[in-house]
């Protein structure tokens, strides 16, 4: 016989896991008392806020491709981790989030912090219930963990009443996973969008998602290379294809390139791979027209449900990625002059003027293209400063990028840190404006305790750039709400045992961040960054003076 608590611990370890990421509750002490025995095997990674908590899982599902989870508490607990869970559903990242729940003797009573949890994640997560029996917690943990990772991935949201983790029940664990082979292309229709393709003037793979293997990656390379068709990545997923191929052309995403835009609408055939058609990556839906897109649209997803949603496709393909990318076979078509560009305007989108800061993040960024090794780790949360790690660095086969499509502020830090746990022997280095780093700051003390310390870069302006530029284009020269008055962020770094450095000018970072990365507990350091250089290639006042010149007619 074991509690509920026991069996749920024992179902986690035989599925696979081995990280949790969490902040304790009283609701779920039986699940805290089962860790007890689990050290080494699933580790539970003390978290300061429930938030960060699940950051970090749906980072952690996001670079593994494996559930992160998360365990918080009932109520409040949950509703601190809501962030990351709306995150991992945007990011399509597999992910499971255990909560606690009032005892069953109270449900319904709107009883001591209780919420009905799947009428609240219910449109949020990909799954959202409530084990109400002990013996059916195998079931439905292993259910969870079928539905975080299979179709398209996403978070499960899954309510432990605190009377059913202490009950006692002789049910059986989990033995091992479910093996779900992933879903191979139909052939007929496969050979319908390669004729399609084969017969396009000008061609386009536009591709995205978490789920990618490394021999997937290889092989869809092997495709678009073999082809010689350009290569457009989804929001905030152009680690997934090698930038230093000669098909690579850019990322589809916010703050898009001109250049960007022009292949996606100028296209006549779009292979669009495992994407959901967000709003940034289509630039507000107008990149193609919904519901029938100009250009002659392939979508390929392992979903059903997300072919279809928006754009009606002339083939539609249920297929993973990997499994479509190993069955597609090079098409031949006279469009290399046509790539050859879209590459072409690629490498030029790097060229910039000098930036009005004492820190030029256009050199700084430059400088860790040229320093950090192949297989460096980058994370980042929401701001303008995202501009940096998003468009200006080359992302080869092993690097990585944790960024949220969620545009969720707070992300790069807890990101970071998680990648440290995964990856403990990888360069991680998160991109942080001031205010993003201020919102999740605290996880400092995660990373000092778990002894996973990345090295941050806080892009430190005084503003909330974000905001300070659609107010300026908005409402020029009347500033509201955006001011920051920060703290000595070295002191705080130095105060939760990381290296902590002020950076003032750009001569200065080289050798600040070789101390960063000699550190062996890792490294904050604060560059200090004028809010004039609010995008690469305009000023604040540039932007004011459009906006009061537009005003004024």
């Amino acid at each position: 016989m074991r509690n509920g608590g026991q069996l749920l611990v024992e179902c986690l370890v035989a599925l696979g896991a081995t990280k949790a990421f969490g902040v304790p509750g009283e609701s779920y002490l039986a699940v805290l008392d089962a860790l007890h025995d689990t050290g080494g095997r699933l580790d539970y990674v003390l978290c300061r806020n429930e938030g960060g908590a699940a950051f970090m899982a749906a980072a952690y599902g996001k670079l593994t491709g494996s559930p992160g989870l998360c365990m918080v508490t009932r109520g409040p607990g949950v509703t601190n981790a809501s962030i990351g869970i709306h995150t991992a559903m945007q990011d399509s990242a597999p992910m499971i989030v255990l909560v606690g729940q009032v005892g069953t003797d109270m449900t319904g009573r709107e009883a001591f912090q209780e919420i009905d949890y799947r009428a609240m994640f219910g449109s949020v997560a990909k799954w959202a219930v409530e084990i109400d029996r002990v013996e059916r917690i195998p079931e439905i943990i292993g259910r969870a963990w079928v539905t975080a990772l299979t179709g398209r991935p996403g978070p499960v949201v899954i309510a432990l009443p605190e009377d059913m983790l202490t009950a006692l029940t002789d049910a059986a664990p989990l033995a091992a996973p479910a093996r779900v082979a992933e879903a191979a292309p139909d052939p007929v229709a496969l050979a319908e969008a390669l004729a399609l393709l084969g017969g396009a003037a000008r061609p386009l793979v536009l591709l995205g998602g978490c789920n990618w293997t490394g021999a997937g990656r290889r092989a869809m390379q092997h495709f678009a290379e073999a082809s010689d068709i350009p290569v457009v990545a989804a929001f905030r997923y152009q680690d997934q294809f090698d930038n230093f191929s000669a098909v690579y052309c850019g990322e589809a995403g916010v703050g898009m390139p001109p250049h960007v835009k022009a292949l996606i609408r100028e296209a006549d055939v779009i292979l669009a791979v495992n994407i959901r058609f967000g709003e940034m990556t289509t630039d507000g839906y107008t990149l193609l027209d919904v519901p029938a897109a100009r250009q002659r649209l392939i979508h390929v997803h392992g979903s059903d449900r997300e072919i279809g949603k928006i754009y009606q496709p002339e083939i539609g393909i249920v297929a993973g990625p990997n499994a479509l990318a190993a069955a597609l076979r090079p098409v031949a078509g006279g469009w290399a002059a046509w790539r050859a560009k879209g590459r072409a305007d690629w490498e030029a989108s790097f060229d910039l003027p000098p930036q009005p800061s004492p820190v030029d993040m256009g050199v700084v960024t430059a400088h860790l293209r040229a320093v950090l090794p192949e297989d460096a780790i980058l994370t980042n949360g929401a701001g303008n400063f995202t501009v940096w790690p998003n468009k200006f660095y080359k992302f080869g086969p092993k690097a990585r990028l944790l960024a949220p499509q969620s545009g969720a502020m707070g992300y790069g830090l807890p990101a970071a840190i998680a990648a440290r746990i995964a990856c403990p022997g990888r360069v991680v280095v998160c991109f942080a404006g001031d205010g993003d780093f201020q919102m999740t700051c605290q996880e400092l003390g995660t990373a000092m305790q778990a002894g996973a310390q990345p090295v941050v870069l806080v892009l430190n302006n005084g503003t909330y750039g974000t905001i300070r530029a659609h107010q300026e284009r908005t409402y020029p020269a009347r500033v509201s709400g955006t001011t920051l008055q920060n703290p000595d962020f070295a002191a705080l770094a130095r105060a939760y045992g990381f290296h902590g450095e002020r950076v003032e000018t750009t001569e200065d970072f080289p050798a600040a961040f070789a101390r960063a990365l000699a550190s062996p507990t890792g490294a904050v350091l604060d560059l200090a960054i004028s809010a004039e250089a609010l995008t690469p290639r305009q000023s604040l006042s540039a932007m004011r003076a459009a906006a009061l010149a537009k005003r004024n007619g």
